[in-house]
């Protein structure tokens, strides 16, 4: 009668993140090294890479795994990530976030109206926002859309010094539409 025996899986431990390999994690026979003082050791093996960093008291990190053979370095890891965060942090602060802002109107808007609409649409154009304006059409006033295309070429004709238009007025369906961006 035949006992079945055990076996134990050692493969390597699962990783949460998307972060760099770092020492044992490594699984080629040769890295180009770059040590603690930034300086090119040259092409080594994973062991000798192992053992400076293990000396050093510092983690292997493998900064660039596409390269032949994959470049590492030797760093402390915690420190790593927090350089890198940091970076994130820093690009994300400079990206310029453009928001759309959006402006119905009726082809049968009064002056008052309409000048409270291109106010709005001053200040959001003013503060760097793009801005949308939707004709919507009802009933009869879909045949005569040329009322509507003409309250939106006045609108391009007063904006002009504060933005310029994206797409011109176009008809989709029951509505009518075009976009600005600041100047």
């Amino acid at each position: 009668m035949e006992v079945p025996i055990a076996t134990e899986n050692f493969s390597a431990p699962v990783r949460n993140d998307d972060g760099p390999r770092i020492n044992e994690e490594i699984k080629v026979k040769q890295v180009r090294l770059i040590d603690e003082m930034g300086e090119n050791r040259g092409i080594v093996s994973i062991k000798e890479a192992l053992e400076i960093a293990d000396n050093a008291g510092l983690d292997l990190i493998e900064i660039s795994p596409q390269a032949n053979p994959p470049v590492c370095k030797v760093l402390d890891f915690g420190k790593y990530k927090y350089e890198v965060q940091k970076r994130k942090n820093e690009a994300k602060k400079n990206q310029k976030v453009v928001n759309i802002k959006e402006l119905k109107l009726r082809p049968a808007i009064d002056t008052h109206d309409y000048d409270v609409k291109l106010k709005q649409a001053k200040k959001f154009l003013s503060q760097g926002d793009k801005v949308k304006f939707t004709m919507r059409f009802k009933g009869r006033e879909l045949s005569a859309n040329n009322m509507g295309k003409e309250i939106l070429d006045k609108i391009i004709e007063d904006l002009e010094l504060v933005g310029k238009v994206d797409s011109a007025p176009k008809l989709e369906g029951k509505q009518m539409s075009m976009m600005m961006s600041p100047a």
